[in-house]
């Protein structure tokens, strides 16, 4: 791992085109970990540590979509990279879109996986309230422990308990605040649908058969000749876990084409 001076904790493997992969809500970078190494052979691969998750330091300000969009252009610049391919997991998607809102001059093409345009709708805003409470009263690990097997696809529970096992223990050390601050930013976010349907970028979309947070018809919500859509089978809502090998080509073949 290495840290910028501004306190963001990345990984960085690999040689070339930049791939920037931004981390879902509870996770760090070790999220990637089966990923990194096929993408990198041909790619230089950044995986960071959002702002109180992972290794990076908290900011107790950071309650804000738009803001971790900025803390991301700010990373870019301090690492003194020109352009990126940015791909987003669940709120990691939701930071990609409102980077590609403000600051598209920094990318040569984005991706959401397992994420959407959409804003929380009323009972989802609700669950992140009822989230934040149940951190304050009860701490981080038990939170953890009920949301992560709602990650995986039902039928992938029994069958890939180390996974579980290992994302559990990446967000059991996440920071309380940095989880409080991601649940009122993802709350308050806006929809950002309308970023999809109007770049001219190439856009990667991925979803998961199985992804009982986020389904598909919540992905797929543009079309057009610079927009791939890809279904992964079998999956929930971590196909870097459920079905690397199915992700990476999904994100090989985009990058080729792009």
């Amino acid at each position: 791992m290495k840290t910028t001076n501004s306190n963001i904790a990345y990984k960085d493997e690999g040689q070339g085109e930049v791939l920037l992969l931004i981390h879902g809500f509870c996770g760090s970078s070790e999220y990637w970990n089966q990923v990194i190494p096929h993408l990198s052979e041909n790619y230089r691969v950044i995986a960071i540590d959002l702002p109180g998750h992972g290794a990076s330091e908290g900011n107790d300000k950071l309650q804000e979509i738009e803001q971790y969009a900025l803390v991301i252009k700010d990373f870019i610049e301090e690492l003194k990279i020109e352009k990126v391919t940015m791909f987003g997991h669940s709120l990691g998607g939701y930071i990609t879109l409102a980077f590609a809102e403000s600051y598209s001059d920094y990318l040569n093409g984005f991706s959401l996986i397992h994420s959407t345009g959409f804003p929380d709708s009323k009972e989802a805003k609700e669950g992140r309230t009822a989230s934040a409470k149940k951190i304050d009263e009860e701490g981080i690990t038990p939170f953890i422990d009920s949301l992560v097997p709602k990650l995986f696809a039902p039928a992938n529970v029994e069958t890939q308990k180390q996974s579980l096992e290992e994302v559990k223990k990446i967000g059991y050390e996440v920071h309380p605040q940095g989880a409080k601050n991601a649940l009122q930013a993802m709350k308050d976010r806006k929809d950002r649908t309308k970023i999809l349907e109007n770049t001219e970028l190439p856009v990667l979309l991925i979803a998961g058969e199985n992804d009982q947070l986020i389904p598909a018809d919540k992905t797929f919500t543009a079309s057009g000749e610079n927009i791939k859509q890809v279904m992964i089978n079998g999956v929930g809502h971590m196909s870097m876990y459920e079905a690397s090998e199915e992700l990476c080509n999904a994100i090989l073949s985009y990058i080729r084409k792009a």
